[in-house]
């Protein structure tokens, strides 16, 4: 793995992340080489990220990208990777962008099968991880409920706009979703997406009656597979750090490949967004 460029490793990912983003989006417009992504009021896709990397960013091309947030009544929202010009950061600063928080970037080489056949043993061996059918209503909607049951706090209803973005995620072209069962109920969810010999990981839960069993990385070994099956050499996943998601892709593998910053600018009115 010592040959691996991680410029290019972020490249290639702020580029798909960029491209999902702009999948499930309501509104879109470019911004330099990246996006501008708005989803609704609380969505978790209204953001601006894949950019810093082509070229050069203008401050015209910043102020369109606070103006586009904000006359849409949200939080401008900036997600940048380590490998974008000081100046980019500068001119953020200029404009208000302050830090909200960190998010990991971690990458696993794809080469090794015989490797990845063995991954994920360690889940119950009455598992059964089944690939959703795109065109099955119920088996789609099982998988955005549970897919998503991580993302918001335990007790809590999750809402009609977040679960119609996991339901459309999992339709989106290039994707595969998962849920794994156990005993005949629904565990464990996640999906990916592979173009461009890179199959990004997301979207992973598992219940919490069902966790340290060994069920996220059984999904996480499926979907590896899966990637492999749609001629990828390259998978990565993006993490909380220090959190359960990304220990368990280190322990199948995967190594750090950089940090990406996520920065806002507060503003009266303006509706923060996850």
């Amino acid at each position: 793995m010592n040959d691996v460029n991680l410029m290019e490793i972020a490249r290639r990912f702020e580029r798909k992340q960029a491209e999902a983003v702009v999948a499930l989006a309501t509104e879109s417009a470019p911004l330099a080489d990246g996006w501008m992504v708005f989803g609704g009021v609380g969505s978790y896709v209204n953001k601006s990220c894949g950019y810093g990397h082509g070229r050069e960013v203008t401050g015209a091309e910043l102020d369109a990208l606070v103006e586009f947030f904000s006359s849409r009544g949200v939080e401008p929202k900036a997600e940048i990777s380590p490998f974008v010009p000081v100046t980019l950061l500068h001119a953020l600063a200029e404009r208000g962008f302050v830090l909200r928080e960190f998010e990991t970037v971690l990458y696993r080489p794809l080469r090794d099968v015989e490797a990845l056949r063995k991954l994920g043993q360690g889940a119950p061996s009455e598992l059964v991880i089944k690939r959703v059918d795109p065109s099955d209503d119920a088996a789609v909607r099982t998988f955005a409920e549970v897919s998503g049951s991580g993302f918001v706090p335990e007790g809590e209803k999750m809402s009609d706009l977040f679960l119609s973005l996991g339901m459309k995620g999992a339709r989106t072209p290039g994707t595969d979703a998962f849920v794994a069962w156990l005993d005949g109920v629904p565990v464990g969810a996640g999906g990916c997406e592979s173009s461009e010999g890179l199959t990004t990981l997301f979207g992973t839960s598992v219940l919490p009656a069902y966790r340290r069993r060994g069920i996220q990385q059984a999904l996480i070994a499926a979907r590896l597979a899966r990637g492999v099956e749609r001629g990828s050499d390259l998978a990565a996943i993006m993490s909380a750090p220090g959190i359960p998601t990304e220990r368990n892709a280190m322990r199948l593998g995967f190594l750090m490949a950089y940090c990406r910053a996520v920065l806002v600018k507060h503003g009266a009115g303006l509706a923060p967004s996850p």
